[in-house]
C-alpha cells in the first residue's frame, strides 16, 4: 500500500506538471508534437532515473552500508538489492535508447547523435551483463565464502579485517577471496562503464537545455 501511495503521488505531480506546461497556455499543439513531447519526457525521466540510481548505489548508499553493517548482513542485502538495481537501470536505459532512437532516426541523425545513442546502448548492455552474468556469479561465490566464514565464527563484524586474518592460514578462504575479488571487480568495472556512458550523455543533454 505504501508503494501504491507513492506511485499515485508521483503520477499526480506529473499530471500537475502537464497542466502547467507551456503547451497548456500557448497555442494548441498537433498530435505529432504531443507525441514528441511525451517521448522526450520518457527519455528524460528514464535517463535521470538511471543516472540518479547509479550515482546513489555506486558512490553513496553502498559505501555507507559497507561501513556500518555487519559484513554478512551487508552481503545478503546486496544480493537482494543488486538484481533489482540492475533491472531498474537496465529498463530505464532501454526506454532511453528507444526514445532517443525515435527522436533521432539513425539515417538522418548527426555524428554526435549517433555517438549519444551508442553511449546509451553501451550503458544498457553493461547493465544486462551485470544482471545476467556477473551478479549471479558474485552471489554464488559470496554464499560459498559466507559458509566458510561461519565455520570460523566470523562475518558478523564490520569490515574485512577478520576475513584477512583467517585467509592467511586458510587456503580455501584465500582462494574464494581471490575468485570473489576478480568477479566483483569485473562487475564494478561494468557498472562504472555504464555510469560513465550516462555521464557523457548528461553533458549532451545539458548542452541542449534552454533555461
Amino acid at each position: 500500500m505504501a508503494w501504491l501511495t507513492r506511485f499515485v503521488a508521483a503520477v499526480t505531480f506529473l499530471a500537475i506538471g502537464v497542466i502547467f506546461s507551456p503547451e497548456t497556455f500557448g497555442p494548441s499543439s498537433s498530435k505529432s508534437q504531443t507525441i514528441t513531447t511525451l517521448v522526450k519526457l520518457a527519455h528524460l525521466l528514464c535517463f535521470s532515473t538511471a543516472w540518479g540510481t547509479a550515482l546513489w548505489v555506486g558512490f553513496i548508499g553502498g559505501i555507507i552500508m559497507f561501513n556500518n553493517l555487519p559484513r554478512h548482513q551487508f552481503g545478503n542485502l546486496q544480493s537482494k538489492m543488486f538484481p533489482a538495481y540492475f533491472s531498474l537501470v537496465g529498463v530505464s536505459c532501454a526506454v532511453s535508447v528507444a526514445a532517443f532512437g525515435y527522436l533521432h532516426p539513425w539515417t538522418s541523425s548527426t555524428v554526435a547523435e549517433k555517438y549519444q545513442l551508442g553511449f546509451l546502448v553501451s550503458s544498457f548492455l553493461c547493465n544486462l551483463t551485470n544482471l545476467f552474468i556477473f551478479t549471479p556469479m558474485t552471489i554464488q561465490v559470496m554464499k560459498q565464502r559466507h559458509k566458510v566464514e561461519r565455520e570460523h565464527s566470523i562475518g558478523d563484524e564490520i569490515g574485512m579485517s577478520k576475513n584477512r586474518e583467517v585467509a592467511k592460514v586458510n587456503p580455501q578462504l584465500a582462494a574464494i577471496n581471490k575468485k570473489f575479488g576478480m568477479i566483483h571487480g569485473l562487475s564494478s568495472l561494468s557498472n562504472m562503464l555504464s555510469f560513465g556512458c550516462l555521464a557523457m550523455h548528461s553533458w549532451y543533454l545539458a548542452s541542449k537545455l534552454n533555461l
